[in-house]
Order: C-alpha cells, then structure tokens, then sequence
C-alpha cells in the first residue's frame, strides 16, 4: 500500500516492492504435501451427504427469490443442494457457481428423469459413461459430489471461466452454452450462501473423503497437519491452487468460515492495484482484486464490514499477538505497524491467502513464509 502521486491513495504493495521477496516456489501440477492423506481412495458419497443433510437441516429456512428462475419452488431445493454439497466438499463459491451455471444449462435445475441418450438428473449424466446407476444420479447429492469430483480433477479450474470449467467436466456438444447462465448462478450462489453452515456440530462429522467412519478425526485433529503449524507441510503449492488436503477450518466462527469459502473462490484471478474485487472473474480489470479489497470483499460476503485500504484495515478489529493466530486474523506485511503496504487472510493450517502483486494472482502462501515480516496482525470477528 504505497501512495501513488495526487489524491489517490496506494491499496496494495505494487509489482517491484513485492517481487524482490521471498515469496513462495511455484511449480507445476498440484500441491505437494508431506501430510498424509486418504484421498487416494476417493470420496464417500454417504459421508457427503450426511453433511449436506446436517447443513440443510441448519441452515436457515429463508426462502430464495432470485429474478431469472421460472419455477423457484422445485430450483430452488436443488440449487440449496448443490451448493451444500459443495460447502461439504470445501468447494469454493466459485466452483458452486460453475455447478450451478452447469445444472441451469443441462436440466434447467430440475431433476430430470430423462434426457439425450441415458442422460438423466440435475447435470445430465450418463450412468453408460461411469457416473453411477441411474439411481444415484438422480440423488442430487449424489450428482453434485460427482460434478465436483470431476471438477476438482480439472488442473487450474479456478483460472478457468465458468464456461471452461464446466465444459472440462461435462465434455458437452454445445462447449460455449454454459457461458449464459453465469449470472443466474452467481445471483443464486450469493443467494444461498448466508442460509447455509458448514456442519459443526458437537457431533462429529464424517470425513468425505476416504472412511466413513464418523468417528474418525477430522484434519485439524488427526495429527496429519495440524491447524496450528505453519504450512510447511503443504509443500509447493501452485499459483493459484489450494492443497487438496486443506479444510476450511469447522471450528471456526460462521463468518469466518464464510470469508475464507469466498477469497478461496477469487484463487487464481489476476492482481489488480486499486481493483474492487467485485468481480475478479470478470474482464473489467478493475473489478479483480488487490490485497485489501479481497480482505474487504471477503469479509462483506460474511456480513462483517471492513475499510478499503490497508492504512485502515490495520486499525479494523483488535490487535492480536502473531502467535495466537486463528483462522479468519489479518497478516499485515512491508511498511510498518502503522502504515503497512499489505495484507492476507489466516485461513488455517498454516496457510495464507492473499493478493500479492501486479503480474501475480490470488494466491495460497504459508505461514512459515511471512512470519518473520509480519507487522501486525488484527481480529476482525
């Protein structure tokens, strides 16, 4: 956050401050972590759903009302499920717009008991081409954690358009037809998002990924990687990636877990200095995000206001000491405790999300690579 000439003030570090830092390696292909993990063995379509369950059933019974639905009663409950299911899976705002501007295209967001060829349910899979028996596509749970797996194996599916990503998963005839609906998703995805809550329960919650067993620990507590360290466990992790064994953290206050599933969702789009972050997937440069407007962005999705810069954000919330960090605290960096130049999101396991520099995107870092530089760090729920 430096000032630039006349009246505007700075937002964020610019492009040469930045690049002379230690930031971390980029490689190639996915992270690489030394956790161990069992996503190997795929995941457990029950366990998903008793979450989806244990999300719906506590989330509030608002109804939705969004302009462009021509049957609210029976898209609405399918577009609430979808989008559980991705909470569930941990899948960003972004990719729950993606399956849902993919459901509006194949099924009108209606579950379907017919279709091209053997095509069938919310996405119009095929039980011929491996998506399951015609039963359990058309469980829209079912469905949307099979949408989302494919989606979750489509390298940079963040850096993707929705059109892209939604065409990598669903290799349909008509590749650009997706595109039309983004907004309708976006409008329903911003809809939904408050009325539902990742499951927290004093009951513990299965894992979708690997055994079903409910009671087996969770990430933050099975000893793999611990929601305290400082994520060098997580290896390299590329631009704009998040590790697959990362969770957003259940324990973590609902606005917190909130603004963490919405930067997560702006991984992979382009830096801009003084951008809103209002619309970091669209073309208008200045709607991408710089370091402060995603904190800013972020937070807003939660209900939680913040101010716009980092000279500001510094004073929002209460200070906090770098060692008693908890998901959701602001990291400031460069400058100085009282003017710092930029800023990221704790979002547990040791891990960082911010907007570096020009020439960059929004990105996953850990916290073993800014501790030394952080200024100060605020708690702002």
């Amino acid at each position: 956050m430096k000032k630039a000439t006349g009246a505007l003030i700075g937002l964020c570090a610019t492009g040469p401050l930045l690049l002379a830092l230690p930031i971390l390696a980029i490689g190639a292909g996915t992270a690489s972590a030394s956790c161990s993990t069992d996503a190997a063995q795929g995941v457990d379509t029950a366990a998903v759903a008793r979450q989806v369950k244990a999300i719906l059933d506590g989330g509030d019974k608002v109804s939705v009302s969004v302009p462009g639905l021509d049957d609210p009663a029976e898209q609405v409950p399918n577009a609430k499920t979808i989008q559980a299911t991705g909470v569930a899976m941990n899948i960003p705002a972004r990719g729950q717009v993606v399956a849902l501007a993919t459901a509006l295209q194949e099924s009108g967001l209606r579950n379907l008991t017919y279709g091209d060829r053997d095509s069938l349910g919310l996405f119009q899979q095929r039980p011929s081409m491996g998506w399951g028996t015609a039963n359990e596509i058309l469980d829209p749970v079912h469905a949307s954690t099979k949408f989302y797996e494919g989606l979750k194996k489509v390298s940079g599916w963040q850096s993707l358009s929705v059109t892209q990503a939604a065409q990598a998963v669903q290799k349909s005839g008509f590749p650009d037809a997706y595109a039309k609906w983004e907004p309708l998703a976006t409008a329903l995805q911003k809809a939904i998002e408050p009325l539902l809550r990742k499951a927290g329960d004093p009951s513990p919650s299965p894992s979708p990924s690997g055994s079903a067993d409910a009671s087996s620990p969770s990430p933050s507590t099975a000893g793999r990687c611990s929601a305290d360290g400082d994520g060098t466990g997580f290896g390299t992790i590329p631009a704009g990636a998040l590790p697959d064994e990362y969770k957003i953290p259940a324990t973590a206050p609902r606005e917190v877990q909130t603004a963490i599933r919405w930067a997560l969702g702006q991984l992979g789009t382009q830096y801009q200095w003084g951008g809103s972050c209002t619309d970091s997937h669209g073309t208008d440069p200045m709607g991408r995000c710089d370091c402060s407007s995603l904190m800013q962005q972020a937070y807003k999705a939660a209900g939680v206001t913040l101010t716009r810069t980092t000279y500001t954000q510094v004073k929002d919330g209460k200070a906090i000491s770098v060692d008693a960090l908890e998901p959701g605290d602001l990291l400031f960096t460069e400058g100085t405790a009282d003017v710092p130049e930029h800023v990221g999101m704790a979002i547990g396991n040791g891990l960082i999300v911010h907007a570096p520099h020009t020439g960059d995107v929004v990105r996953i870092t850990t916290l073993a690579s800014w501790k030394s530089r952080i200024l100060a760090a605020r708690r702002v729920v």
